[in-house]
């Protein structure tokens, strides 16, 4: 079988990385051929996190919408066609309507509520021209919607009949757990992430504010933001990197993901709550949609609903070197038992073999 994977982003974009790249080296075994086109160049990634440059993000979009389009032509030595997010980010479904026509099986994956209008404040006009309502024009042309979580499981169900959940992974080789903490030293609160999602930490700014105030030496590390300041409060800033993202990972001892109380944020997947839970942290993230499932609150990790919370959950944490011990052991053994790359792996590849067989179903 062959199978031409149109993931949104070059490895370097996260969610790609987690829903296509990590998977390929499983696919020989299973018999299975792949082409891999990402819709942006590494370039073009880059600039995509940064605000402004709205000349060059333009010419650089059309250059890789003329390269996706290309596809309208070298389609023929394909069987399955698995799509990370839309293939085109604008227009009409030129292509998925296309691939359909000449009988191709289509895989649409998403793990975010794309469904949903969310403005981007590093791709404002991009984020304006995007239309929510093709989302469900492309579920229904699919044989198959891979979702993050069970809520957008459920939503693809409406316009596709077949639809799975299929959680991320964790490559427990890489991500290895952090080495005890040093008893006296000061605690280092860590977010992972990117440009585009670091407006989230300002809803933790008055919570982060008052345990400075109550643990003086308390730090802040950022990485793979850049914007986010505040002077009560020693915050540093990392670039993000594959290459140190592990050792980043390591110096943290709390992890966190705020996120909005809000429609959208049922859609998250969690994916940076299972990294620092695969990396041995224990973590704090809003309480709300697919956190709920991912986290036994205080077991494996705390749930916050509200400032108070927050501040309640993390201060337990700062203050107990062995509370944070204890969970971060926890949070890894449940990694280890449920997202293991070494079983999701081959699991990704039964996935794809399930999809191309015409008999588990079509929806043309």
């Amino acid at each position: 079988m062959k199978v031409l994977f149109l993931p949104k982003y070059p490895e370097e974009g996260a969610s790609s990385r987690y829903r296509v790249y990590q998977y390929l080296p499983y696919l020989a075994a299973a018999g299975i051929d792949y082409r891999v086109v990402p819709f942006m160049s590494p370039a073009l990634y880059r600039l995509s996190q940064q605000p402004g440059h709205t000349l060059r993000k333009s010419a650089l979009y059309l250059l890789a919408s003329l390269r996706r389009l290309a596809l309208l032509f070298d389609w023929r030595h394909v069987d399955l066609v698995y799509m990370q997010r839309e293939c085109l980010p604008l227009g009409p479904l030129l292509l998925e309507r296309w691939f359909r026509l000449r009988g191709r099986r289509l895989v649409f994956d998403y793990d975010d509520a794309l469904f949903i209008h969310k403005a981007n404040s590093h791709s404002r006009l991009f984020s304006r021209l995007k239309n929510p309502a093709r989302i469900p024009r492309i579920m229904a042309l699919c044989d198959l919607v891979v979702a993050g979580n069970d809520w957008l499981r459920e939503r693809a169900a409406q316009y596709c009949p077949r639809a799975v959940t299929f959680h991320v992974a964790e490559d427990l080789q890489r991500y290895t757990p952090k080495p005890p903490d040093q008893p006296g030293e000061d605690v280092t609160i860590g977010w992972l992430g990117s440009p585009s999602t670091e407006k989230y930490l300002e809803l933790l700014r008055p919570v982060l504010v008052a345990l400075a105030e109550r643990h003086p030496g308390l730090r802040l590390k950022i990485v793979g933001g850049g914007r986010f300041t505040e002077p009560r409060i020693e915050v540093e800033h990392v670039a993000w990197s594959l290459d140190t993202e592990v050792a980043e990972l390591h110096s943290f001892d709390i992890g966190v993901m705020p996120l909005p109380m809000e429609e959208w944020s049922q859609g998250k997947s969690g994916g940076k709550a299972r990294t620092y839970m695969a990396a041995g942290l224990p973590c704090v993230c809003t309480d709300i949609g697919y956190n709920r499932e991912l986290l036994e609150d205080g077991q494996t990790g705390f749930l916050a609903r509200d400032e108070q919370d927050w501040l309640n959950k993390l201060e337990a944490l700062i203050g107990d070197r062995a509370l944070r011990e204890r969970i971060g052991g926890a949070a890894r053994r449940d990694v280890e038992a449920r997202f293991d790359l070494q079983k999701q792996g081959p699991a990704f590849a039964r996935l794809l073999l399930s999809a191309a067989d015409p008999g588990a179903g079509v929806n043309s």
